[in-house]
């Protein structure tokens, strides 16, 4: 997998989401006035690593898909920066940094950003409808990547096991496998939704569908394990976040559970077995290689 990070190149899609963000919330905005816009503007626009994005991206590519599909990488984005706003809200994280810059509610206080957050999810949801009519997809096709990113977001997904998670700091989870489960939901869910769209908007068979979906969730539980890792081995300089937050928290968290070498191990080797997967599918491609290393490898 080294080879493939050294040879892959996704800056482009990386900047087409970015603009395509920038796109959805002109400076000037007739649908939401100030500070409103302001608030969602910034939070569209902070320095994302765009992996969710990108990630629909390569599955949508991966199954044949030749269209441009960067609007519906970017309605996912919209989707993940909803949920980075609540996540840093007082009566959740309470957090005051978010990629290295002030949180929204720190930045146009709480109101804005809560209600910001919420904007974001029915702006995502009409970009998702416009971006799958430029691709031709058809009315099934449409309900199909609109539910599973919808889904992604809601109660058997990222809020259910936020909640989860938000309770696991008065009751700690008892094993591995009890935050498997909060983490593929709050983490993993959007992660695997976004293959799982892309999937289906390039026209993919069921199996490519299913096959993408699982290796993406095996991918969102290792990132949110390599994201667990780095908060007690990094600073808040490297991570452009507040470190040491989940222990401040008490949170249940990977490290503590089984250790730091047990859990980057862990995290390395769902990212094996699910290209090992998606290799047998005949659905590997550079990209998502790529994309499989760069989670366990990061740094921030």
């Amino acid at each position: 997998m080294s080879d493939a990070v050294a040879v892959v190149d996704l800056g482009g899609d990386r900047s087409a989401i970015d603009a395509e963000l920038a796109r959805v919330i002109p400076p000037a905005s007739d649908e939401l006035a100030p500070p409103l816009a302001d608030a969602v503007r910034y939070a569209l626009r902070g320095a994302g690593k765009r992996l969710r994005g990108m990630l629909l991206l390569a599955a949508y590519r991966a199954v044949g898909g030749t269209g441009d599909a960067v609007a519906l990488a970017g309605a996912a984005e919209m989707l993940h920066a909803y949920s980075l706003v609540h996540d840093d809200l007082p009566c959740m994280d309470d957090d005051d940094v978010r990629r290295g810059r002030p949180t929204t509610h720190r930045a146009f206080g709480v109101p804005a950003a809560t209600v910001g957050g919420v904007v974001m999810i029915p702006l995502a949801a009409r970009e998702i409808a416009r971006a799958c009519a430029r691709l031709g997809c058809d009315d099934e096709s449409t309900r199909a990547v609109m539910r599973e990113l919808m889904t992604a977001v809601g109660v058997r997904g990222m809020i259910g096991g936020q909640l989860a998670d938000l309770a696991a700091e008065e009751t700690p989870a008892e094993s591995e496998a009890a935050l498997d489960a909060i983490h593929r939901r709050k983490t993993g869910a959007l992660i695997a939704a976004c293959a799982r769209a892309g999937a289906l908007a390039g026209g993919g068979s069921a199996a490519a569908v299913e096959t993408l979906g699982g290796f993406a969730s095996d991918l969102g539980l290792a990132f949110q394990i390599v994201d667990d890792v780095l908060d007690v081995t990094r600073t808040s300089t490297e991570l452009g976040k507040t470190a040491g937050r989940d222990v401040a928290l008490g949170k249940s968290t990977y490290p503590a559970a089984i250790g730091v070498d047990a859990a980057m191990e862990r995290a390395r080797s769902l990212s094996r077995d699910g290209c090992r997967r998606l290799a047998q599918a005949g659905l590997l491609t550079p990209p998502l290689q790529y994309l499989a290393e760069l989670v366990t490898t990061r740094t921030n």
